[in-house]
């Protein structure tokens, strides 16, 4: 559904990802884990067709992805890129007319949820609050893809374990994929089907989540801690 094809991304001097190649299948949920500056936002916006490689190719169903490919990508920032004086109402109208795969009433009840008042402005809303408001309207959208950088960053912890239950909750695991990055390992790593561990703008693992504590007796987190230490695999 997703693939990378020898992907390597610059900004100037600096390589965020180096010759990345991989493949990502539909219907799973699926973890890009690493240090900050590992390269994970970078493999999530050249999904979302918001840069583009320097070098290789990367398809979505086949298709070389640019600016068009929002139509079957869904991508939550972890920055806030809103108007202070838009309501969440106003918010909601807004995504409703740019996506036609957008459900409004879908929208309602996954605010309803995350105990956002659809009245308030968007400046009167805590961190929190904006970040439950952005994932509702992420959620809201049909499309195949959903990509979610950082979707807990900023959440209190007590709301983070109903936050979890809700993308369970909200997504036609059927229909779709969710890629997420995520500091919040422990919470999210329950969800997983597959992590993929980067490191220094490369992959150093790609593990079935299941598999891992099966077979190897391990966590995502102690794999994550031992790929950045250096440690053989066992």
């Amino acid at each position: 559904m997703i693939q990378f094809e020898h992907v390597t991304k610059k900004f100037g001097s600096v390589t965020a990802l180096d010759d990345v190649s991989l493949r990502l299948d539909k219907g799973k949920i699926i973890g890009v884990l690493g240090a900050n500056g590992s390269g994970k936002s970078t493999f999530l916006k050249l999904i979302a067709g918001l840069i583009f490689p320097t070098a290789g190719n990367v398809l979505v169903d086949g298709e070389k992805v640019t600016r068009k490919i929002s139509r079957k990508v869904a991508y939550l920032s972890e920055l806030d890129a809103y108007y202070d004086s838009f309501t969440v109402q106003d918010m909601l109208d807004f995504y409703a007319s740019q996506f036609s795969d957008f459900r409004t009433e879908k929208a309602r009840d996954i605010l309803a949820f995350m105990q956002i008042d659809p009245s308030k402005k968007w400046k009167q809303l805590s961190k929190g609050g904006r970040g439950r408001a952005k994932i509702a309207f992420a959620l809201a959208r049909e499309a195949p893809i959903l990509l979610m950088d950082e979707p807990l960053s900023g959440l209190d912890p007590m709301v983070r374990e109903s936050i979890v239950k809700g993308l369970v909750s909200f997504v036609d695991l059927e229909r779709q994929t969710i890629v997420m990055t995520t500091h919040e390992i422990d919470e999210v790593e329950p969800l997983l089907d597959e992590a993929v561990f980067l490191r220094n703008g490369t992959v150093a693992e790609r593990v079935h989540v299941d598999e891992l504590r099966e077979t190897s007796r391990d966590s995502v987190v102690n794999r994550l801690k031992k790929i950045y230490k250096g440690e053989e695999r066992p």
